[in-house]
């Protein structure tokens, strides 16, 4: 081979080898600009840099686990060697976001090989050419006093960047969204009139119908609110007192008819039957009852406890009345009613629907039963229950209303009916001669004796509180015995008994009736038909006891 054709094979040599270095050369900067990575072995790898969804390359971060103060950052003008690797700064979860500029991005970190923490698969994204993506957006240079703190210091100059950051948000914010200290909030009418939008300006249409809805729903509501408020205005008392226990209280049991004029509803029942007195109870039921026999004394009961809880504020040794009526339970709301509208306190009642309510004076503590029902009255004495048939006066007649007077008479009603056996059987003569012979002996209790004890301790209790003279409860013993022959033996006895009686009336036989007109008591107990319509004449409340009422409850 000649010379000249061995030069021109050793040009051309020459030539592919400078245009390979050259093409390396020109791939390696395209590389160095766009994150390519090189390998160790010789190899050219490409790996494409991390992006984010908008195409902008993730920024570096730096970790302040993963780098110690020996350690820096790699220098522009530090030689490039192909044995190591050139990557991209990775971040930590523990870093920073950290500010680089376009020389530092342009430059591969040089780093030990590690192994990297596994990252959480991403979702696929689809491939995007390299030359489509938009470049990444320039950062400012850092500066060198910056960056010699960075190297000193990893850890302060970490701190002082996220400082950094939240101080330009904090016044971006301050300067954008003017924002008012928590201690100074505005109403929202304050707020509105500050920060007025189009929003509001368009509610502006809606607002004169809204306000009137809302004028149309105050309206209502104040007329609903003044029509309770008037409601109850007209009660007596809004201050409810609460019952006593019946363990400790003086239980009266008062029927219906007793206590409430209930004769055309009467008349009713006999002449068309139930059906059609529920009917009239129920048309009537808003229509109010007048005042029967017992409602005077049940009033005059409710003054006692009123008068015992100004002393005593826990006393529970009161009178407890209960509504004892055989009604069906929808008459219910006419009793109610009434009891409501007198300002009467009765809070038992027991309706049994047209069964007797005889049975049910054991289960409510029965004290004393007051009926209009003579029938009623005698079923409850042979239960052993104190009762009396009650009689309204033929005529009206003025009552005291702050004192409770209460008058008895003597044999079979607070003494056993013995001696009235006597005087019919042999005589006047003989019941004298027994009772002088007898005198120190002390009767037998009559039904109404428990009733007497009751009375007697509540004075007591007035008495204790220095109000001897204005006790609320007086008693008064109203007898046809003479005083001289029989009257010693039932002072004696009532002495005995540890009871006081107020006033003591010894009649010898003669009528009751002015002395009850006299009296006015708010009932007035006997065993004798005669004497009770005599009272009654003259507009005295009575009760009748059955005669021969201590005999049945004894035995």
């Amino acid at each position: 081979m000649s010379q000249t054709s061995l030069k021109q094979k050793k040009k051309n040599e020459t030539g592919s080898r400078n245009s390979k270095d050259s093409l390396d050369t020109d791939k390696r900067k395209d590389s160095e600009k766009s994150g390519v990575r090189l390998s160790t072995q010789g190899s050219q790898e490409l790996s494409l840099p991390k992006t984010d969804s908008r195409g902008y390359l993730v920024r570096n971060q730096w970790s302040r686990t993963s780098r110690s103060p020996s350690t820096r950052g790699p220098s522009i003008d530090e030689p490039r060697s192909k044995s190591t690797s050139l990557k991209l700064p990775s971040s930590s979860t523990t870093s920073r976001t950290s500010s680089t500029s376009p020389s530092q991005q342009d430059s591969l970190k040089q780093l030990p090989e590690e192994p990297s923490p596994p990252t959480p698969p991403m979702p696929p994204t689809p491939p995007m050419p390299l030359d489509s993506r938009p470049p990444t957006p320039p950062e400012p240079h850092s500066s060198s006093r910056r960056s010699t703190k960075m190297h000193e210091n990893p850890e302060a100059w970490a701190h002082g960047i996220v400082r950094d950051i939240r101080d330009s948000r904090d016044s971006t914010q301050l300067r954008d969204y003017p924002r008012t200290p928590p201690t100074e909030w505005k109403s929202y009418a304050q707020r509105r009139s500050t920060y007025s939008s189009q929003l509001d300006r368009d509610c502006l249409s809606e607002l004169p119908r809204q306000h009137h809805q809302r004028e149309e729903e105050e309206d209502e509501d104040e007329a609903y609110w003044a029509s309770v408020k008037t409601l109850y205005e007209k009660i007596p008392s809004c201050s409810r007192p609460r019952p006593p226990k019946p363990k400790n209280a003086i239980t009266i049991a008062v029927s219906s008819r007793a206590l409430f004029n209930m004769v055309d509803g009467r008349k009713i029942y006999e002449e068309e039957g139930l059906e059609k007195y529920m009917e009239y109870q129920l048309n009537n039921e808003n229509v109010i009852l007048t005042p029967g026999p017992a409602f005077r004394f049940v009033k005059a009961l409710q003054h006692v406890n009123a008068r015992l809880r100004e002393l005593y504020p826990n006393e529970q040794d009161l009178f407890d009345i209960v509504l004892m009526t055989n009604n069906h339970a929808q008459v219910g709301v006419r009793l109610i009613n009434s009891v409501n509208h007198y300002g009467l306190l009765i809070d038992r009642f027991c309706l049994t629907g047209g069964k007797s309510p005889i049975g049910y004076l054991k289960a409510y503590l029965t004290n004393l039963y007051l009926s209009a029902d003579s029938e009623k009255v005698q079923e409850a004495i042979q239960e052993g229950i104190a009762s009396a048939t009650m009689f309204d006066g033929a005529k009206d007649m003025a009552y005291c209303d702050t004192q409770l007077r209460v008058a008895f008479d003597g044999d079979a009603v607070l003494f056993s009916d013995e001696s009235e056996h006597i005087a019919k059987e042999h005589g006047l003569d003989k019941f004298f001669q027994h009772e002088t012979l007898f005198e120190n002996k002390p009767l037998a209790q009559g039904p109404l004796k428990g009733f007497l004890e009751d009375l007697g301790r509540l004075q007591k209790k007035f008495y204790a509180k220095d109000e001897r003279l204005l006790c609320p409860i007086r008693t008064y013993l109203v007898t046809a015995r003479s005083a001289a022959s029989s009257g010693a033996r039932v002072l004696k006895t009532l002495r005995r008994w540890g009871l006081e009686i107020d006033e003591a009336l010894f009649l010898a036989g003669a009528p009751k009736g002015p002395i009850l007109v006299k009296i006015r008591p708010h009932i007035f107990f006997d065993d004798h038909m005669f004497h009770i319509e005599g009272a009654q004449k003259l507009g005295t409340i009575t009760a009748h006891v059955p005669y021969g009422i201590n005999q049945k409850m004894n035995n």
